[in-house]
């Protein structure tokens, strides 16, 4: 179990060298434009991103990627893959997705952990999302399913979390009510997640999608995304 939660750690640190800080997924946007402009407004802007998006959408995805590598399931995680590519609204987010699964798998490579039965899924896959790179490493490194998402779900937030600083600009101590009170959101968000039917997925949140697509335009800019 030590093992585990080290590998679970080591998934969902910042310093996991996969670019995540270079992107604030439209948040930038968002502050420029002063829909973000304070801790409270901040509060708002990701909360609503985890519980309607991440929630609804990559959260339950999330859940299939990881029941799919359990099961050595080629073929559905081929389809989950081309679902989430599928979702990304802009042309940033896209990219975004792909210079992480990227850098994930040539980390794993450096890690000699590519060859693992688990990993070896991914080659199958022409253009694989970040999600299900780090499905797949998750479940090699025998990571039960409840953890994985909220590590992944924790892990963005605190990305979100560290662009709001920079952007925004907020505080150190800010930044970590942020957090405190978007921790308490995910176990509920996790717990539905693993419920929800692929009938019920969502990810109308058309704020977001447009934040995204402004930024491609953004004059002045500090992220990626």
């Amino acid at each position: 179990m030590s093992l585990q939660l080290a590998r679970l750690l080591q998934l969902a640190s910042p310093t996991l060298p996969v670019g995540a800080y270079a992107y604030s997924q439209g948040l930038e946007w968002v502050a420029e434009s002063e829909v973000v402009r304070d801790e409270a407004s901040t509060l708002v802007w990701i909360g609503d991103l985890l519980e309607w998006n991440m929630g609804r959408y990559e959260a339950p995805l999330l859940a299939q990627m990881l029941r799919a590598c359990r099961a050595n399931d080629a073929a559905l995680l081929s389809d989950l893959n081309a679902r989430y590519l599928a979702s990304r609204e802009s042309v940033e987010l896209r990219a975004e997705t792909l210079q992480m699964a990227f850098s994930l798998v040539r980390l794993l490579r450096e890690l000699g952990e590519e060859s693992a039965p688990t990993l070896t899924l991914i080659h199958a896959l022409e253009t694989p999302a970040y999600p299900i790179i780090w499905a797949c490493a998750a479940t090699a490194w025998q990571i039960e399913g409840d953890a994985a998402l909220t590590a992944y779900l924790w892990s963005w937030v605190e990305n979100q979390t560290m662009a709001a600083i920079k952007a925004v600009p907020l505080g150190q101590a800010a930044g970590q009510r942020i957090m405190f009170a978007l921790g308490a959101r995910i176990a509920p968000i996790v717990a539905r997640a693993q419920q929800l039917s692929a009938r019920d997925y969502s990810n109308f949140a058309p704020g977001f999608a447009i934040a995204c697509s402004q930024h491609e335009t953004q004059y002045s800019r500090l992220f990626r995304s």
